[in-house]
């Protein structure tokens, strides 16, 4: 049998982009270090740091890799995906400071997304996206992992690759230390029931014992909280109860410094002969 050649060609560079708000354009170009340092000192906008990355295999197809990681920005800055949202296979975001995934939409071909290290909360919404089987989004502020799971069952369905180490709804000890291993075992199995395509888990591979026991038991390993609506519902009607409830005290509130129920004046006065109080005097005070 003949061989089959295989030919690889790796093509990396970084560049710098340049956004010029007056005429609302996009210009890229290599700009020199003394550039960017008299860029700095004038404040002119200037994104840096932006490393794509492109992979030629005459066997796999081309895969390219976009990175721009620590440069504390809040949300995807769209001339990333002008630039590159059309040929991006891989997308690495993570130490920034990402509060919403607005712009990654305009990332229809995904199939890596790494957020790593930012501030991402409950309230992201994921495009849907069928190409995408990477996720990785440790040491995030995400909480409720039902939401979580919902979202990502809807809008991820090819999803192969879950990672959410150092959040508080991965329950281990890196999320908080009062957690244990079956506290964070159950968590597998809950989002193993629910994802059950799921082929690897943050740190370890699923196991088939894993996936058998999440068939079984995962939907009974959802911790349900109440939501702040039932909290605030829950908190009037005792309050009511309290309002209907008898009690002998009086319902106006006083204060430490009035004394008004230690001195007074009494409205009736016993002055008949069967007085306990009149044993106490002799003849000598009548």
């Amino acid at each position: 049998m003949p061989v089959k050649e295989i030919f690889t060609c790796v093509f990396k560079y970084t560049q710098a982009v340049e956004v010029i708000h007056k005429k609302n354009t996009v210009r890229t170009q290599f700009i020199s270090p003394a550039r960017l340092t008299c860029a700095a000192k004038i404040k002119e906008k200037i994104l840096t740091h932006i490393c794509y990355r492109v992979n030629i295999n005459s066997d796999l197809g081309t895969w390219s890799q976009l990175s721009y990681i620590g440069q504390d920005v809040r949300k995807i800055p769209p001339v990333l995906s002008k630039l590159y949202g059309s040929r991006v296979q891989s997308l690495d975001l993570s130490y920034n400071c990402l509060t919403s995934l607005q712009e990654l939409s305009n990332f229809p071909h995904l199939n890596e997304l790494v957020l790593d290290n930012n501030q991402l909360t409950d309230s992201i919404t994921f495009p849907r996206n069928e190409n995408l089987r990477t996720l990785s989004l440790n040491k995030n502020n995400i909480t409720d992992l039902d939401v979580l799971m919902r979202k990502l069952e809807n809008n991820l369905p090819n999803l192969r690759y879950l990672s959410l180490l150092g959040n508080k709804a991965c329950p281990n000890q890196l999320s908080s230390p009062d957690k244990d291993d079956e506290d964070y075992q159950r968590y597998r199995y809950y989002v193993l029931y629910c994802l059950p395509n799921l082929q690897f888990l943050d740190s370890r591979a699923v196991t088939t014992e894993e996936r058998t026991e999440a068939c079984q038991r995962g939907k009974f390993m959802k911790v349900v909280r109440p939501s702040s609506e039932n909290e605030s519902n829950r908190r009037e009607e005792i309050e009511k109860e309290n309002r209907n409830k008898y009690t002998p005290l009086p319902a106006a509130r006083r204060h430490a410094d009035d004394h008004r129920g230690m001195f007074g004046k009494c409205r009736f006065r016993y002055a008949g002969k069967h007085s306990e109080g009149n044993r106490f005097i002799l003849n000598d005070d009548l």
